[in-house]
């Protein structure tokens, strides 16, 4: 059989960038996408080049125009998707309490951590169906959005994205059943990385581990649930 086609959106840098490192590893065909051009080769270029090079390809998650190029440049050239790793993800300005966060920052936050993830989804389906492995669907949440054990502190538009991420998993998995594809999230944990900051007790390489379990290995019974470190939470 081919080697798996997976394509990982915002996979320039961080979490994103290791678990195409991981993937390309273990002998997958690796889409890497990234707004930035220039930072999106230099990193796919920086990957294993045992097997099949990762690919890049430019994409901004909010570009309906992006969207449509996307699907149809992974049609061209691989003429199927076996995994979609929603990874490209935002904490907005002005999103520091619950009293004050803006309207512009749960719209844009929204927009890229939820929307954006079942809209590219929804566009690659024709794809995802063609996977003779069965298709999977990646979504890359957080803790944060976790409710059962939320604590409050969290970014709010940031949370809430991620708890609205999570649902998206919940209504896409049984809607996908009868496809074969599987739509999964996980929380990597809080992770070294621009986002999560210097002082963050978990190294990118354990932060993506999940993601590349879900996508090469988990069985494909596991569907519509939330994971971290290969293991079910609560939602």
């Amino acid at each position: 059989m081919d080697a798996s086609v997976i394509i990982v959106t915002g996979a320039n840098r961080g979490i994103g960038l290791e678990i195409c490192r991981q993937l390309a590893a273990r002998g997958a065909q690796v889409i890497l996408t990234a707004r930035d051009s220039k930072a999106g080769k230099a990193a796919a270029g920086k990957l294993p080049s045992e097997g099949q090079p990762v690919r890049f390809h430019p994409f901004d998650v909010n570009d309906d125009e992006g969207v449509a190029d996307l699907h149809e440049f992974v049609r061209k050239n691989f003429g199927r998707c076996d995994v979609l790793v929603n990874n490209a993800g935002i904490i907005a300005e002005h999103d520091d309490s619950i009293l004050s966060v803006t309207p512009a920052a749960m719209q844009a936050t929204l927009a890229t951590n939820t929307i954006a993830p079942l809209r590219l989804t929804q566009a690659l389906l024709p794809l995802l169906r063609k996977s003779q492995r069965g298709g999977r669907v990646i979504n890359v949440s957080s803790g944060a959005g976790e409710l059962e054990n939320f604590s409050g502190s969290w970014s709010p538009a940031y949370s809430l994205s991620k708890a609205a991420l999570n649902l998206v998993t919940r209504m896409l998995a049984p809607a996908l059943a009868k496809d074969g594809i599987v739509v999964n999230s996980m929380c990597p944990g809080w992770v070294r990385t621009d986002m999560g900051g210097s002082g963050a007790p978990r190294d990118v390489v354990q932060g993506a581990d999940t993601a590349v379990w879900l996508a090469l290995d988990a069985p494909a019974k596991l569907t519509g649930k939330f994971f971290r470190d290969r293991k079910i939470i609560p939602w």
